[in-house]
């Protein structure tokens, strides 16, 4: 693996760590979801989750607050049924 790739996604694992409330909060708001479309879903929420850190980095240039982090986790729960329903 080319060793700038590397260095990235050993940043975003020390990243995730750091984070780990908010994954917590994530995995909570998700957990009555049917088992069998975890796997699917949990892909789906690890990309849009990515897309929202890596937007308010290069769009705000920083990370996002815990207000901005609160309003996603929102806007996450006003798609759920959308995101259930995509299989």
């Amino acid at each position: 693996m080319d060793e700038v790739i590397l260095k990235k996604i050993n940043e975003k694992i020390q990243e995730t760590i750091s984070n780990k409330d908010e994954i917590k909060q994530l995995i909570s708001l998700l957990s009555t979801i049917d088992n069998s479309k975890s796997f699917a879903l949990g892909i789906i929420i690890g990309r849009i989750y990515n897309a929202f850190y890596y937007q308010s980095k290069r769009i705000l240039n920083r990370d996002p607050t815990k207000s901005e982090f609160e309003e996603f986790l929102e806007f996450i729960q006003n798609k759920k049924s959308d995101l259930e329903n995509l299989w």
